[in-house]
């Protein structure tokens, strides 16, 4: 530990954002990093805790507090302090294979449960993490490559993290690894859902450019379960990773909810990540929001990402309705603590001037010419019942429905297949050996635990191929 009262000496200090009139002006990554020294300063708070939760025990407990990927976040914190950053690096990609990505989107948990965090003012876990990752990156991502190739041959469905963090990591085992993407690039959520302004995409092209070079083979445009034949697939390789995401997103089937004007949140993300990056389009028709009212039904990250997206296209106003009554500004510690808390959240997308409501039902939409002008709201009760006399209309000319995801698309691939479901419609498959009831296939990801956080879906990817390379060799030196 390099600086024992680091923690009483320096305040915390954070990374800072763009102005709001300058940063809605452009789709880049708007935050600010801070200048070396100051994460050093920052790493020095680090108490080296004697139960350090910002690790997390995940590895023995899913669910617990901390990190999911077990980050040895006391040691790379020590070693910034110490001005090792390439051990630093070393250190940090030994436990997360994309860093880079984890620093800027993740919500980090194991800032909440910092020991620090029980008077409100946690280490800068995630900051730093960020910082460690791009210097390391800026000095050249090199190929880990095998000592040996094994002669086994993998497919992985899917290249969203949880499907990249496998075939990364059965690369470097030495399998032959086969990733098969429907779409025309790989990354999933990270390259067609996060936004640029949160995440620029040549951290994916980074990456990718980096497997390839270690011998992952992507097919693109390959739709397994539609394109490729499911079955064909299994029986040409000797095991198959399906990391397809959980992409059926809930609906909202009221009165109305025909009427032109109201999309999934997932359908309107992608399209204007696809615009950015000079992709072409699916042929459907474009969904902009400039000149329009546009309402977020749903509170979460993906609604708070269709807010930034709208006020960048030009929206007259943004609100955001959430079922959920109002959380608290702050939770109890002693109650909480180390657990993530319930408390309410304020992103960088609702600062830009979205209007939020909570305890908000719409019961029915209304329009002209089929295309929709009101939503029809009530206020709930604890049961999420609309309560008498509390109704309420909103004007609105683009409806986004951003109410999550419910589990993976059945049609195609799993039901080819004939995949045994879990009791939430996510493709069966035990955290002890990431099986599914058909031999040699494996799941992992949002297919498998349902719709969770990125930092989720690494940690599944990366336990799935010590799975996968033990099914295959009986033995495995890759870490669980």
């Amino acid at each position: 530990m390099g600086k024992i009262t680091g923690f009483l000496e320096y305040e915390r200090e954070d990374r800072d954002y763009e102005p709001v009139a300058e940063r809605v002006r452009h789709w880049r990554e708007f935050v600010r990093p801070m200048a070396e020294q100051e994460y050093v300063t920052q790493a020095a708070r680090c108490m080296n805790c004697g139960v350090p939760y910002c690790m997390g025990t995940g590895s023995l407990m899913p669910g617990t507090p901390g990190c999911p990927v077990n980050n040895q976040i006391p040691d790379w914190n020590d070693l910034v302090y110490n001005g090792d950053w390439d051990e630093a690096a070393r250190n940090l990609h030994s436990t997360n294979n994309f860093p880079e990505v984890t620093g800027r989107i993740c919500p980090a948990p194991c800032e909440a449960s910092c020991t620090l965090n029980i008077d409100e003012n946690p280490v800068t876990i995630k900051s730093i993490e960020c910082a460690i990752a791009d210097r390391a990156i800026a000095q050249a991502l090199k190929p880990e490559l095998p000592a040996a190739k094994t002669g086994k041959k993998v497919a992985i469905v899917g290249s969203g993290p949880a499907g990249l963090a496998c075939a990364q990591q059965l690369a470097r085992a030495g399998h032959e690894v086969h990733v098969y993407e429907k779409y025309a690039k790989a990354g999933g959520l990270l390259r067609y859902g996060i936004p640029d302004f949160k995440m620029e995409k040549h951290h994916v092209d980074r990456r990718v450019a980096q497997m390839q070079a270690e011998g992952v083979i992507f097919h693109y445009g390959a739709h397994v379960g539609v394109s490729v034949a499911a079955q064909k697939l299994v029986a040409a390789h000797d095991a198959v990773v399906l990391t397809g995401g959980a992409e059926a997103g809930r609906d909202l089937p009221i009165p109305g909810r025909e009427l032109k004007g109201i999309h999934f949140a997932m359908d309107y993300l992608p399209q204007q990540n696809r615009r950015l990056s000079g992709e072409h389009g699916d042929g459907s028709e474009p969904i902009l929001a400039d000149g329009k009212r546009v309402v977020v039904i749903g509170g979460g990250d993906t609604g708070s990402d269709c807010i930034g997206t709208a006020f960048r296209q030009g929206a007259v106003s943004v609100v955001n309705f959430e079922i959920l009554p109002q959380p608290p500004l702050r939770e109890n510690k002693m109650l909480t603590w180390p657990d993530w808390p319930l408390k309410l959240r304020t992103s960088s997308s609702h600062e830009e001037g979205a209007e939020r409501d909570f305890a908000v039902l719409t019961t029915r939409f209304s329009g002209t010419n089929g295309a929709v002008a009101k939503l029809h709201c009530a206020r709930v009760d604890d049961k999420f019942k609309p309560m008498p006399g509390t109704e309420f209309e909103i004007d609105a000319d683009l409806v986004l429905l951003a109410m999550g995801f419910v589990h993976p698309v059945h049609e195609g691939m799993i039901r080819d297949l004939g995949l045994a479901l879990d009791r939430r419609g996510n493709v069966a498959a035990s955290t002890a050996d990431y099986k599914t009831s058909l031999d040699k296939v494996f799941a992992a990801g949002d297919m498998r635990r349902g719709q969770s956080l990125v930092v989720w879906a690494i940690r599944e990817g990366r336990q799935a191929a010590h799975a996968v390379d033990k099914f295959l060799m009986g033995t495995t030196l890759l870490p669980r």
